[in-house]
Order: C-alpha cells, then sequence, then structure tokens
C-alpha cells in the first residue's frame, strides 16, 4: 500500500484552516448552547382592563345632582312636588302593612327590607315641601340605585271613554261583563309550594273542568248571553277591546253622566296582544303598529275582526264606580305620577326617579318627562326590564300611551337614613354608597290581577 507522502492522514485539514475551523466549531457549540438554555420570550402584558362601576352600584351625589338639575314637576302635569303627596301616602300605608324585617328589594348589589323602604318613603314625604326650592335635597337626602343594569322600556296607559248604555239598547250592542258566577278559582299553590301565589280559572261541565270561556267563545260565540251578567254596553267592538288592553275606562251615559268602570278579574287564558297578531300577520309593521293603527286598521276591516280579536283568549271583567281608576295597591292612580311594575325588579309602593322621552301631540306638551314616579300597579305584560306609565284620561292622555313606546332611565330611591340602619354588609350583601362626606355607610345597598297597569293588557 503506498503511503502518504507526509506522512498525513489523508482527511486531516491543511494546517492554514485548522484555526477557523475551531473558531467555527466554538461558534456553534455557543449557539447551540445559548438555544437549548434560553427562556421563551414572554408575550407583552395586555393593557389593564377598565374598571367599571357595577351597573347596580348608586349613583355619587354629583351624578344625582346632575340628574336632579333636570327634573320639574311641569314635566309631570304638576304645578308642584306637593302633587305627589296623596300618592306618596298611599304607598306609606301600603309599606307599613308589610312585615318590616322582610325582604322588600332583594338583587345584586340592594336588599332592602319594606322596614327600609317605609323609611325612605317618610323621608321623601318630609322632603316634599321643601323641593320646589331646594330641589337638591333628592341628591343629598337619598341613595340612587339603578332600577336595572339598562336602558329601561317605558309604555303608556290610560282612561278611555267609552260611550255606553246600562240598559239594552241596540244601539249599544256590545256587552261589558261583570266577572261570571259560573267562573270558579283554584289557589294552586294550596298543592305545591311551588305554585304559591297562581290562580287557575275554571268552569264545571258535564265531563269534568273546563278553561274557562275564551274572548271568541264569549264576544263571538254568546258564550254568557242570558247569564245575567252584563254591566254596560257600548257602540263599538274596538273600543271595548281597548278597554279590556287598558283594565279601566270611563262611561259615558246617554244623560250625559259618567261611570268609571274598573277591572274585577280575568279568565286566566293566554294572553295573545292584538298589536303582536297584526305585525305577526303581515297586516301592520312593528314601526307602524300605535294604538290609533291597530284600532284604525280593525275598524276599517270588520270582516278580520273575529279571527284577529279571537287569536287573543285572554277576557276581562268589570265593576263599576263612582271613582277610579286603582291600581294593584287599591289606591288611586296619579296621571304622569304612578308607574306598573314587575315586582321582581321593583316592589309596589317603591318611589323612583324617571327619565323618558315624550310623544308631544299636535297642540304641544312636554318633551321629556323627568320626575318621581310611584310603583302602584302591575301587569301580566309587564314583565322584566318594561314599566307601564299611567298617562290618566282624556285627549292628551290618550296620544301619550297610544305612542310610547321610549327607552328611560329609572332608579329607586332609597334615604341615607334608612341605608345606615340596615344589617351590616356581612349579613345584608349590600354595595355601600357613600353618605355625602365620601365615606361608606356600613350598608349597601299585585295582587297580578291583569296583564297591563290597572289589570289591562299591554300592547
Amino acid at each position: 500500500m503506498t503511503k502518504p507522502l507526509s506522512g498525513r492522514s489523508p482527511l486531516a485539514a491543511p494546517a492554514c484552516f485548522r484555526p477557523l475551523g475551531l473558531l467555527l466549531f466554538a461558534l456553534a457549540l455557543t449557539l447551540a448552547l445559548a438555544w437549548g438554555c434560553a427562556k421563551p420570550v414572554a408575550p407583552p402584558p395586555p393593557p389593564p382592563a377598565k374598571v367599571e362601576r357595577p351597573w347596580y352600584a348608586p349613583l355619587s351625589v354629583d351624578e344625582a345632582l346632575a340628574r336632579v338639575a333636570q327634573m320639574h314637576p311641569s314635566s309631570q302635569g304638576f304645578k308642584s312636588w306637593r302633587d305627589l303627596e296623596p300618592g306618596l301616602k298611599a304607598n306609606l300605608a301600603y309599606v307599613s302593612a308589610r312585615p318590616a324585617s322582610q325582604p322588600a328589594v332583594d338583587r345584586p348589589g340592594l336588599k332592602l327590607t319594606w322596614g327600609a323602604l317605609r323609611l325612605t318613603l317618610e323621608d321623601l314625604l318630609a322632603a316634599l315641601p321643601y323641593l320646589d326650592s331646594d330641589p337638591a335635597l333628592l341628591a343629598r337626602v337619598f341613595s340612587w340605585f339603578p332600577a336595572q343594569p339598562e336602558q329601561t322600556l317605558v309604555t303608556g296607559y290610560y282612561e278611555p271613554f267609552l260611550e255606553a248604555s246600562l240598559e239594552p239598547d241596540p244601539a249599544f250592542p256590545y256587552a261589558i261583563y261583570s266577572r261570571p258566577k259560573d267562573m270558579l278559582t283554584l289557589e294552586l299553590g294550596e298543592f305545591n309550594s311551588r305554585w304559591k301565589g297562581h290562580q287557575l280559572r275554571y268552569r264545571l261541565t258535564k265531563n269534568g273542568i273546563k278553561p274557562y270561556y275564551s274572548r271568541g267563545e264569549i264576544d263571538f260565540g254568546g258564550a254568557l248571553k242570558g247569564k245575567e251578567t252584563a254591566l254596560a254596553w257600548v257602540k263599538d267592538r274596538i273600543e271595548l277591546y281597548f278597554l279590556h288592553i287598558q283594565g279601566s275606562g270611563r262611561l259615558v251615559l246617554p244623560d250625559g253622566s259618567v261611570k268609571h268602570v274598573l277591572y274585577a278579574d280575568k279568565n286566566g287564558r293566554d294572553l295573545a296582544m292584538l298589536g303582536r297578531t297584526v305585525i305577526r300577520r303581515g297586516y301592520l309593521t312593528r314601526d307602524e303598529a300605535s294604538m290609533p293603527r291597530i284600532r284604525s286598521f280593525v275598524q276599517q276591516n270588520p270582516h278580520l275582526a273575529k279571527e284577529l280579536l279571537s287569536e287573543d283568549l285572554s277576557y276581562v271583567f268589570f265593576k263599576l264606580s263612582d271613582v277610579g281608576p286603582f291600581g294593584s295597591m287599591a289606591s288611586l292612580l296619579t296621571p304622569l305620577g304612578s308607574i306598573a311594575v314587575d315586582r321582581s325588579q321593583v316592589p309596589l309602593g317603591a318611589a323612583l326617579a324617571m327619565s323618558a322621552p315624550l310623544p308631544v301631540p299636535p297642540q304641544g306638551g312636554p318633551g321629556r318627562l323627568s320626575g318621581i314616579m310611584l310603583a302602584q300597579d302591575t301587569g301580566g305584560a309587564i314583565v322584566g326590564n318594561h314599566v307601564d306609565l299611567f298617562c290618566g284620561s282624556g285627549p292628551y292622555a290618550e296620544y301619550v300611551a297610544g305612542r310610547m313606546k321610549n327607552p328611560g332611565v329609572l332608579h329607586i330611591l332609597v334615604s341615607k337614613r334608612a341605608l345606615a340602619e340596615l344589617p351590616p354588609p356581612a349579613a345584608n350583601g349590600v354595595n355601600a354608597p357613600e353618605n355625602g362626606s365620601g365615606h361608606s355607610n356600613g350598608n349597601g345597598q299585585a295582587n297580578g290581577n291583569g296583564q297591563n297597569g290597572n289589570g289591562a293588557q299591554a300592547q
């Protein structure tokens, strides 16, 4: 075998390349070690989250003062805040009859007893004579708790006038019925505690119990004819239906005298609002379906009246009175001062600050209501984030109620004296509002008789 000339291995690198090779080897080794041992680079931290006050936290005194500056009794048709005194006294009487230690409000951030609401109403009555000259008392004396996490739907109801007769007359063919004697009521809570507060209305037949007659069976099938349940008779079928929607009204009799007709009971059947029916069937759009447009459409299409009205199975029965109207608290309602509420959201008897746009009739009127409201009524269609404003009676009330479907802002008023007397936060679980000096005060925070305010069906 031939040996290499120099005696070196044939794989050996020339001498001039040895330092460069060592250098490259060392560099590669260093990079490998660095790559294997280095920690991964952490991504940059996210921007700090925006901290927002919980929706149920009360307004600061300055925030409440800003809202008070927008309030005025004239937006509710009052000459003075003292015009609320009769309604406030009715609320106080209702609240005072409840067990003082029992919860009236039990919601996130706000747990109040009936006793706390009583103190609040007492303080509001005491402040009432001074509010005209010093409205800032509403911000200094009371904490303002949002009624809802967002704006509340505000609709309206009113007392319609109907031409009527108390005696049968061919000119008045449509009957207003009193509560039928053959309609029976069963308290379902007696069978299961889960059904407490729920009632079943029914009739007895030879084949057992049946649901009570529906609207179609009563108005178009003559189910109540000859049963001596008619109170009065009116001229127009559609006006009668809208009396059911509103829950109360005034009957203008042939001699010019006027009678109040008030909610007495209902048949317990499913509610299907006429407005929703005409929208679903494509006769009107949602934007078009105001109460005047719905009334006009059905009156102009009498051949559709039976099928449209009969789809609403619910039916309201009435009673006559010389005074009215009354809400679920059995107290007289205050026009533009009383609201119907969902009692799971706002307790009957509460006082609230409310601001909402108002429809303005051609003859003029306030474009916004910003004042103090009294929770005095309930209704089956008033559920969740929805209140119904009692607008009164007459042309203005009819105009506003028929077109009212606006967003509103509501705050439950709670006096700071009432908050101070509640149990401490550990037991009460209520957020603490400021007492005006920047310090925590140590606390924190229907009768079901109809579909709408005043026992009627909400449109």
